[in-house]
């Protein structure tokens, strides 16, 4: 088996070299180690460093964002045959000697994506900033939420692995950051997900997260790349639940309204002897709340039609993925497929784009024999972009 460790790195000079040394060469039942480091425009000498510790560099100009860097990293990753790719930051928080624990997972069959766990041993709490640990324990609340009521502990650690089963199956379209898009991803796919809790450091020793960096930011970037992912994963429940807030607040609306109506009443005429002989009911001051009631009754059915077609959305969306899973197959698996040899990784330029992962440029399919078996050129440009 081939292991392929991607780092992404931006300014990591102080640590980067210790990364790559860490990482362990002689893992049972891996038979070869590489590294490729995503110098996401860095300047400083981490590309230079980095490569004298014996990575390969790709070089990314534009600042594309952390989830565009990492999609790249695994598309690299692929094409030079990994069976298992391994992700960890090149800040040094993580343990490159631990790679061995988290793939094991993987090399039994157990798994086919494993992410490290800061919080699943109680014992192996790193010491981070208040603010920072509680916005985890809410985000990971969520994720659990919007996978069914899974059980992580943690879903925002960049120190994970995948076989190649999981990158088959991972679609992500998450600019800013990656991590609780994976799971949502992979978990409705029925991927196998493993917690393997390891000692993390809490803090950065050097520099500043690009992610965390902001709790105001972060939470503002993630968040709609939760929410995208569980609206295209899980549409009835996404709009559905949506219908079903709306339908609440109409409902507890009439309702008030209703009961004023009942109890709030005015005599309109008594009999000689004082008794009240008529009444009438009145809904005053809320009169204007029927109204209000009617509207969020309407909009809960509307958005709950939504809800269905969304739906119906969802189930071509699996088709469309089962394709593209097929497809991923064919390019990074098939000894006939031509893999773009990529002649200079350690100099390229360019923005990495969604487009990227399909570099290989087909010019001809022809089919031969009685199977039909197909016969691939693909062009070598002199200097591929990233």
């Amino acid at each position: 088996m081939k292991l392929i460790v991607t780092i992404p790195a931006l300014n990591e000079e102080k640590t980067i070299g210790d990364v790559i040394r860490g990482i362990p060469r002689d893992i049972q039942g891996i038979d070869e180690v590489e590294v490729i480091v995503c110098n996401d425009g860095s300047t400083d000498k981490t590309a230079e460093l980095a490569e004298e510790a014996g990575a390969i560099v790709l070089n990314i100009t534009g600042r594309p964002g952390l989830g565009r860097v990492f999609r790249t990293g695994m598309d690299r990753a692929m094409r030079r045959g990994a069976d298992v790719v391994v992700n960890i930051d090149g800040d040094g928080q993580f343990n490159s000697g631990d790679i061995a624990k988290l793939i094991q997972p993987i090399i039994n069959d157990e798994a086919d994506f494993v992410t490290c766990s800061r919080f699943k041993d109680p014992s192996l709490h790193p010491t981070m900033p208040g603010v920072k640990f509680w916005g985890n324990k809410v985000v990971t609340n969520i994720i659990n939420w919007v996978c069914g009521g899974s059980d992580f502990s943690d879903v925002s650690c960049g120190f994970r692995a995948f076989n190649r089963e999981a990158i088959y199956r991972m679609t992500l379209f998450g600019r800013y950051t990656y991590t609780q898009e994976c799971f949502i991803d992979l978990f409705s796919k029925g991927c196998r997900i493993v917690e393997v809790p390891l000692k993390v450091r809490g803090v950065r020793e050097h520099g500043k997260s690009r992610v965390a960096s902001s709790i105001v930011k972060y939470a503002t970037n993630s968040l709609p790349i939760i929410l995208r992912a569980m609206r295209d994963i899980q549409p009835l429940k996404f709009f559905g639940g949506i219908a079903g807030i709306l339908f609440a607040l109409g409902t507890l609306v009439g309702g008030f309204t209703f009961f004023w109506w009942v109890f709030n009443t005015e005599i309109v005429h008594r009999l000689a002897d004082g008794t009240a002989d008529r009444w009438v009911h009145k809904t005053a001051p809320f009169t204007s709340l029927i109204t209000v009631s009617g509207v969020l009754f309407v909009l809960s059915f509307l958005i709950g039609a939504v809800a269905l077609l969304a739906d119906m959305m969802g189930r071509h969306r699996k088709i469309s993925e089962e394709m593209l899973y097929l497809a991923r197959r064919r390019i990074y698996s098939s000894k006939r497929t031509i893999k773009v040899a990529l002649p200079d990784e350690n100099h390229q330029t360019g923005l990495p784009t969604m487009a990227d992962a399909w570099a290989p440029i087909f010019h001809s399919v022809r089919h031969q024999g009685e199977h039909h078996e197909t016969e691939v050129h693909v062009t070598r440009p002199e200097k591929t972009a990233v």
